[in-house]
């Protein structure tokens, strides 16, 4: 199974997963060109992924949902709540038939691959975060959760490798340029994990885990050296841990 972060941050989030010839995309949050692109430099091609599937509203995980479908030919998988939200600050236009809804909570079959969602607390309307399954490897595409919510650690413990969010240092959003609201929002049980939430769900939990990638990191309230400091020393030197880019992909991160 091979994971790849193309962006993560609240610029733009993108992900990708394939195993056993079955390859899907999770958010289109980055424009085609860029995924297209980023994609290629790793040997792949989207336009041969077998689904998007899209975790929430927020602009920066959907805004280019329609070209993903329209340019890429890509079924769509998303709540129905979330599509009316997001129809709501877009020009999507028409999506054709390739639209498959479900609800939080679903799991179904794309190729080898099991989909499960949980829902998360995020304040989106509808969120849900994705479990990927070929039969032999878990991998966990864990953004924008809001905060740790019942259940999670029992998910996070069945997983062979995750992505999780690592939004932000407390110390630097509490000092930061952020106004009062702002901050409460996103220390607030609707907003972000911290890197220190993020460390102690790592280090409770990662008793089949082969490794960790830490995404969406904020721009002004954390930095790619503290969010893995702060889970290095939760849990120690042995353990893989990675950080998804603002601006760039990640290499291709296997199990």
């Amino acid at each position: 199974m091979d994971v790849i972060v193309l962006q993560s941050g609240s610029n733009g989030n993108c992900f990708f997963v394939a195993s056993g010839g079955t390859q899907i995309v999770i958010d289109a949050g980055i424009s085609g060109r860029c995924a297209e692109s980023r994609l290629g430099d790793h040997g792949y091609e989207i336009r041969e992924s077998a689904a998007l599937l899209i975790t929430h509203d927020h602009r920066d995980h959907a805004q280019n949902l329609g070209i993903f479908h329209r340019k890429f030919k890509l079924p769509v998988y998303i709540t129905e709540r979330t599509l009316l939200q997001v129809r709501r600050w877009s020009n999507l236009g028409q999506l054709g038939e390739g639209i498959r809804h479900f609800a939080a909570g679903d799991a179904w079959q794309i190729g080898n691959m099991t989909v499960s969602t949980i829902p998360t607390p995020h304040d989106g309307v509808d969120g849900v975060a994705y479990i990927i399954d070929d039969g032999q490897r878990r991998v966990g595409i864990l953004t924008d959760l809001g905060h740790e919510f019942d259940g999670l650690r029992d998910v996070l413990r069945s997983l062979d490798a995750v992505v999780i969010e690592s939004n932000y240092d407390e110390q630097m959003l509490e000092h930061g340029p952020y106004d009062a609201g702002l901050k409460k929002r996103i220390r607030g049980p609707g907003g972000h994990l911290s890197n220190r939430e993020a460390a102690e769900l790592l280090r409770d939990t990662r008793v089949r885990m082969k490794w960790a990638c830490l995404c969406h990191l904020s721009e002004e309230n954390n930095r790619p050296d503290i969010a893995i400091e702060t889970s290095r020393q939760a849990v120690g030197e042995e353990f893989a841990l990675y950080v998804a880019h603002r601006d760039r992909a990640t290499d291709v991160m296997r199990l």
